[in-house]
């Protein structure tokens, strides 16, 4: 009992609103609020401030800027919570008093050390802020006297003769600026080889603090608002969803040392089986949602991307859902274009567009407007979106629903912009021409989105032999004729926006099992019926397979539990996945994907 009694000591003296020290952010937010936003008054300008224990804060973090003049020194501290900052003065009074001309010089040797990019603690009184760009600013004053306790204490040295960053003039809103380079006066390719110190420019903090309000939104809008559960999906796995081969193999570190080296050394394979880093949470994802009905998971995806261009990387993250009940809302799909005979494509469309218009009117008041204007609302002081891309984003936001074209009409309009365009202009308009029967190019799908639609569109029903076999097979092919041969289309969709291209593909899944089977068997995922015994011998070493299905959990093959999933109560579904890391290059208007996440990987390139 004593030890029971000790704990609920313990646990009665700790507040349950425990909350850490306030961070710059807050500081700023709770200045610029009004009496009517907020129980507390803001703080005015006064240029009689006198310092006092009233108001007193401490703020760790880097500097930024510094400033030196005769009697004050001006220091930006950046503890990353907020795009701007908060102003130290670190002020240097006249004294007549020779008792207090040691500590005066004490006081002016321990600035001397204040450097950029040198991490301070910083106490002093915040109080209004007479100069302009921001509303408050920290004073802190030569520790006179036993009542005082403003200070600044240096936590980390930086030798700015050793200091890869150089301090530049830039912008307090990093977000008007394109790529982290832009904003610390470094190039890119040099920020890329010190990614340690990237992450501390103000566009790649910028970034950071983008993901994690993406993160925040779209998970609140899955959960809350549309029930989704989230689920952990594994890493590691036996099977190549997309189909693309495009994998890296997972092996274990042989230890000569290790005692069981030699029993290890008879497996062959670790799993018993050979294991990759998956591509796509999406094949494990519909087994989830054959359990929980509308599930979604936010993980790592890897891909053997060999490709350097801005839009890949090797390492990246995934967003993606699948749910049952795909309909539309009252059937509006008739004045949408885009007439697809299959189990409600439109609805899987429907909620993508749903998500994301949410998403980007969450980020919008807090943007600044074009003409300088305060924002819309102050309820944050970061500025996600940049100025000279919000008319861009309310009309996708404001705007009529969404442009949906089949995959043969878009073929067609870039056949047009070929034709109307070849009898004037030397320069041809693609550099690949469009073809129908072929995957659109990154520049087809730009052109789709930037010139003709001027904003996301839609492209849906491919043919067949350009998607993974999981997509459901249209049951009429009419408006899918290529150079007049009908071909079979899937119900998929990729959604297409500026500067990107694709950022989402969809589809609704093939829930009918003979139908599955038969795009499994031709993509040599699973065996036909003639070698099925000896392909799918159970782990245990025996071959019967009697019972198929009540056997599948056990067979060999890494792909027969997606079959099995469609034997026993298979309910018609979709999904999609988001390519988080292009999200964030639609949004933030970076122009590489390697600017949408701290630490990238592509070929050739791992940094740390």
């Amino acid at each position: 009992m004593r030890p029971l009694g000790i704990c609920r000591r313990i646990h009665n003296g700790i507040s349950r609103d425990y909350r850490l020290p306030k961070t710059v952010k807050q500081l700023l937010q709770e200045a610029s609020a009004t009496p009517e936003s907020t129980s507390g008054s803001p703080i005015t300008p006064s240029s009689s401030n006198k310092l006092s224990n009233e108001n007193l804060v401490t703020v760790t973090g880097h500097i930024r800027h510094i400033r030196r003049q005769k009697f004050n020194t001006f220091a930006l501290i950046d503890d990353g919570s907020s795009a701007r900052g908060l102003q130290a003065v670190f002020r240097h009074p006249k004294l007549k008093e020779e008792a207090l001309e040691g500590q005066m010089e004490q006081w002016k040797e321990s600035l001397k050390d204040l450097s950029f990019g040198t991490a301070v603690k910083v106490t002093g009184r915040l109080v209004g802020s007479p100069g302009p760009g921001q509303d408050i600013e920290l004073v802190v004053e030569p520790v006179l006297d036993s009542l005082s306790q403003a200070k600044v204490e240096i936590v980390g040295k930086c030798d700015p003769n050793t200091y890869p960053l150089q301090a530049h003039n830039d912008s307090t809103s990093p977000s008007s600026q394109k790529s982290s380079s832009a904003s610390s006066g470094h190039s890119a390719e040099f920020l890329r080889s010190h990614l340690h110190f990237r992450l501390r420019t103000p566009a790649m903090q910028q970034a950071m603090r983008l993901r994690a309000k993406l993160k925040e939104l779209l998970e609140s809008w899955l959960s809350h608002e549309q029930q989704l559960v989230y689920v952990h999906t594994p890493v590691l796995t036996g099977i190549d969803a997309e189909g693309g081969g495009e994998t890296f193999r997972v092996a274990k570190i042989e230890n000569d040392e290790n005692d069981e080296a030699e029993i290890e050394a008879e497996e062959s394979e670790f799993f018993s089986r050979p294991a990759h880093l998956t591509v796509s949470s999406q094949l494990h994802l519909e087994a989830f949602q054959a359990a929980l009905g509308r599930v979604y998971t936010l993980a790592s995806c890897f891909r053997a991307e060999r490709s350097q261009t801005g839009r890949h990387l090797a390492e990246f993250w995934m967003l993606e859902c699948e749910w049952g009940d795909l309909g539309d809302q009252p059937l509006e799909t008739e004045s949408l274009g885009a007439p697809t005979s299959s189990r409600d494509l439109h609805g899987v469309c429907t909620f993508v567009e749903g998500m994301l218009r949410h998403t980007i009117s969450e980020l919008l008041p807090f943007a600044l407007p074009p003409d300088g204007s305060k924002p819309l609302r102050i309820k944050d002081d970061n500025t996600w979106i940049r100025p000279d891309l919000l008319p861009e984003f309310r009309q996708v936001v404001d705007g009529p629903r969404w442009a949906r074209v089949t995959y043969t009409e878009a073929v067609e309009i870039l056949r047009k912009a070929v034709a109307s365009t070849s009898q004037s202009v030397s320069q041809p308009v693609f550099k690949f021409s469009p073809t129908l029967g072929h995957a659109l190019q990154s520049e087809h799908e730009k052109y789709l989105a930037e010139v003709h639609f001027q904003g996301p569109v839609f492209v849906m029903d491919y043919p067949k032999a350009l998607k993974p076999f999981y997509m459901r097979v249209n049951d009429d092919t009419s408006h899918a004729e290529l150079e007049t041969q009908k071909v079979e289309t899937v119900a998929c969709f990729d959604l297409l926006v500026p500067r990107v291209g694709e950022l989402v593909g969809g589809s609704v899944r093939e829930e009918r099992y003979e139908v599955l089977k038969k795009a499994m068997v031709e993509g040599q995922l699973i065996p036909g019926d003639s070698s099925r015994t000896e392909v799918f011998t159970k782990l245990d070493g025996t071959t019967t397979l009697e019972n198929k299905t009540k056997e599948a959990e056990g067979l060999e093959n890494p792909y027969a539990f997606y079959l099995s999933l469609r034997e026993h109560g298979s309910v018609p579904h979709g999904g999609f996945g988001m390519g988080f890391e292009r999200l964030i290059l639609w949004l933030g208007g970076a122009d590489n994907v390697r600017e949408a996440v701290g630490m990238p990987r592509w070929k050739g390139r791992m940094g740390m």
